[in-house]
C-alpha cells in the first residue's frame, strides 16, 4: 500500500486506552495507517491523550454502538481483554462492518471460539479473522511455520519462553482471574488438558538466559498451531522467573524504561520441531512482550490490506502469511532470530 492509500484506510482499535492498545496506536501511526480509537469511554480516551484520527465510544454490551464505531473501518484490532468476554461481540461487529478482525488474546478458549464461530461467515465474506496475533499465540505459530518448511507434519513441537521479568498489566491480571479453564496441550495428536502437576524441566536457552528451569504453561499458541499444522505433540514451557512474577500478586505493572515507552523487559522464545530423528530449532529475542505485540498485529493488518495474505476465513497466521517473510519484516527494530538444525 502506498502512503496515500494508507491514509485513506481506517483501522479501528478496540481497547485503545489500554496498555497494549496505546502501543498499537503508535505503531499504526508510525506505519502511516489511519487509526480510529474505540473504547467504552470517549472521555477516558481523550483524557489519556489518545493519538488517533478519530475517537469513538462503544461497549460490548451494545451491538449498535460497536456497529457505529466500526463503520467504514477496513480492519478491527481488538486489544481489550478478557477476550473470553470481548472477542465474540467485537468480531461479530467486525463481520457486520465487512472488516478484517484481529485480536491479541493469550486465552486458548477465546481463539478456539473465534475459529469455530466465525470461520464460515468470514470465509464467505472474503475476510481474514486472525485471533491471538500477539506475543502469546501468533508469534510462536510464525516461528513454528517458518521452521517446518518442506515438512507437512512433525512428531513434536516444543516452545520455550524465557523472560527476565514479567510485570503484568491490569488487563493481564483481569484475564488471569477470568480464564480459569484447564489449559490444553496437544498430546498423542489431540487437544488434551495439560497434565497436573505441571511438568518442570531444564531448558538451555541461548544467552543471555542460558540454562533455565521451565514449567509447562501453554497459552493460545497451542490452539493456533493446532489449527493448521499436524504434530503428535505440542507443548509450551515458561521459565520459572516469568512464571513466579505473573503469579505473584505483589508484582507491579510494567513501567516505561525510556522515551519509547517500552519497559526494560527482554524475552527469548525458542522452538524445536522434530520429525523422526531430525530436529530444527529457531531462537528469537526482543524487548517488552506487550510492546512487541504492536508490530506483530500491525504487520498482519498491513499485509492483509496489501493483498499479501492467503485470506480464507478464521485462521492461524502461519496459514495466512509467508512466515519467513513476516518475521524478516520485523527485523532489526523489533526482533532478532537465528535458525539451526541438528
Amino acid at each position: 500500500m502506498s502512503k496515500q492509500q494508507n491514509e485513506n484506510v481506517a483501522i479501528a482499535v478496540y481497547g485503545a486506552s489500554g496498555h497494549t492498545g496505546k502501543f498499537v496506536l503508535s505503531e499504526l501511526a508510525r506505519r502511516g495507517l489511519k487509526a480510529v480509537a474505540v473504547g467504552r469511554s470517549a472521555a477516558k480516551l481523550v483524557e489519556a491523550g489518545t493519538q488517533a484520527a478519530e475517537i469513538r465510544e462503544a461497549s460490548i454490551e451494545d451491538a449498535n454502538s460497536l456497529d457505529r464505531a466500526f463503520f467504514g473501518a477496513a480492519a478491527v484490532i481488538n486489544c481489550a481483554g478478557p477476550f473470553l468476554d470481548t472477542a465474540d461481540p467485537v468480531a461479530a461487529a467486525a463481520l457486520r462492518a465487512g472488516a478484517h478482525y484481529f485480536d491479541v488474546t493469550a486465552e486458548q478458549a477465546s481463539a478456539l471460539s473465534t475459529y469455530e464461530t466465525f470461520d464460515n461467515d468470514a470465509r464467505q465474506a472474503g475476510l481474514a479473522f486472525i485471533p491471538a496475533m500477539g506475543f502469546y499465540g501468533g508469534f510462536a505459530d510464525l516461528l513454528v511455520s517458518a521452521l517446518l518448511g518442506d515438512w507437512d507434519s512433525v512428531d513434536d513441537i516444543r516452545i520455550g519462553i524465557a523472560l527476565d521479568s514479567w510485570h503484568p498489566t491490569i488487563g493481564s491480571r483481569n484475564t488471569g482471574e477470568r480464564n480459569t479453564a484447564r489449559r490444553l496441550v496437544v498430546a498423542n495428536g489431540h487437544l488434551s488438558p495439560v497434565p497436573l502437576p505441571a511438568a518442570v524441566q531444564e531448558w538451555t536457552f541461548l544467552q543471555p538466559f542460558g540454562p533455565q528451569q521451565v514449567i509447562e504453561q501453554p497459552f493460545s499458541e497451542i490452539s493456533v498451531i493446532n489449527r493448521h499444522l499436524r504434530s503428535t505433540e505440542i507443548h509450551t514451557y515458561l521459565n520459572e522467573r516469568g512464571y513466579r512474577d505473573v503469579h505473584d500478586p505483589k508484582t507491579p505493572p510494567p513501567v516505561p524504561a525510556d522515551e519509547s515507552g517500552l519497559s526494560a523487559q527482554h524475552f527469548r522464545v525458542e522452538v524445536m520441531v522434530r520429525k523422526g530423528s531430525e530436529e530444527r530449532h529457531i531462537s528469537a529475542s526482543g524487548r517488552d512482550i506487550y510492546a512487541f505485540t504492536a508490530p506483530l498485529v500491525c504487520e498482519a493488518v498491513q499485509q492483509v490490506l496489501a493483498g499479501k495474505a492467503r485470506i480464507h476465513g478464521a485462521q492461524a497466521p502461519g496459514a495466512v502469511f509467508d512466515a519467513q517473510e513476516f518475521l524478516d519484516a520485523l527485523k532489526p527494530n523489533h526482533l532478532s532470530y537465528q535458525t539451526y538444525f541438528s
